[in-house]
């Protein structure tokens, strides 16, 4: 009787473990700096519309652009299960845009984190690359999964809105960067690349020749993408342009189940001027 009993246990707990969604959301979202010009578009107006879409989709991790200082603590306090790593660009401290990485607590374990700047001197806080108008960065961490226990880690970054070579050079930074950093282990490379599909930097970062190479999980999807085609929606009343500026990228043996641009509106106001992008992952 005690030998059944032991088996019940066993097969319940087993049920109970194979029950757990393995699965993991990942987000990237430009979120717009701070700005009063803004007007009825400006951060305080939105912040919990934005905070509400990501407490909705749940991601495990939300890798952001734009955000300033004072957005980062509004959103550490609208999501109380996340932490967050990354520093400002300017002066590797609170000063100037974040390309931070907020990771739920529940589900992740951060084992180490940094940022480089995308630049001739990477390691240069501050450093403005090529022809770059102003300093970008890359922030990263390395991930375990609580639930799996498999060890990952995850870039998010900003690319120069201006300069052409700066955001070639980027690219190639990048890949170096991801190949070097995460050596054998599985990479999701999140961020706003100010490029679509057919620009250079994004056909460099998806260039098959290259060994380093990323995959766009949209194309990887099994299920087929859904919402806008365009991320960027400028605040008008929808996307510009039917071609995406935000990925999510990856390396390594991923399965995606799903992807998707989030468009949600307010009585016809944004969350920010960009969408977010969602991916489904599973390894």
């Amino acid at each position: 009787m005690k030998r059944i009993l032991l088996l019940l246990i066993a097969a319940f707990t087993g049920f109970q473990a194979g029950a757990q969604d393995r699965s993991i959301q990942v987000m990237t979202f430009n979120i717009r700096m701070n700005t009063p010009k803004d007007s009825i578009n400006a951060w305080p107006n939105r912040k919990d519309r934005l905070a509400s879409q990501v407490l909705f989709h749940r991601p495990q991790l939300l890798g952001v652009q734009e955000a300033l200082w004072e957005q980062m603590q509004d959103l550490q306090k609208s999501l109380p299960h996340y932490k967050y790593l990354g520093v400002g660009r300017t002066d590797g401290d609170k000063k100037g845009e974040f390309s931070a990485i907020f990771y739920d607590t529940t589900r992740l374990k951060l084992l180490e984190s940094h940022t480089f700047w995308l630049s001739e001197t990477p390691e240069t806080i501050g450093a403005k690359g090529w022809d770059a108008a102003i300093e970008r960065i890359v922030s990263y961490g390395k991930f375990r999964d609580k639930i799996t226990g498999k060890i990952f880690f995850h870039f998010n970054t900003h690319f120069d809105h201006m300069g052409k070579i700066a955001r070639r050079e980027s690219a190639k930074l990048l890949l170096d960067k991801v190949a070097a950093i995460s050596g054998k282990l599985p990479a999701v490379v999140t961020g706003d690349f100010n490029a679509t599909p057919g620009d250079e930097p994004i056909r460099v970062i998806m260039d098959a020749a290259n060994p380093k190479h990323l995959k766009d999980a949209k194309a990887l999807s099994q299920t087929p993408h859904y919402g806008p085609t365009g991320t960027f929606n400028g605040f008008r009343s929808q996307e510009i342009g039917d071609e995406p500026i935000d990925y999510i990228f990856l390396k390594g043996p991923w399965k995606v189940l799903q992807h998707a641009t989030i468009s949600q509106t307010w009585k016809g106001l944004f969350a920010s001027d960009h969408f977010s992008v969602i991916a489904k992952l599973q390894l």
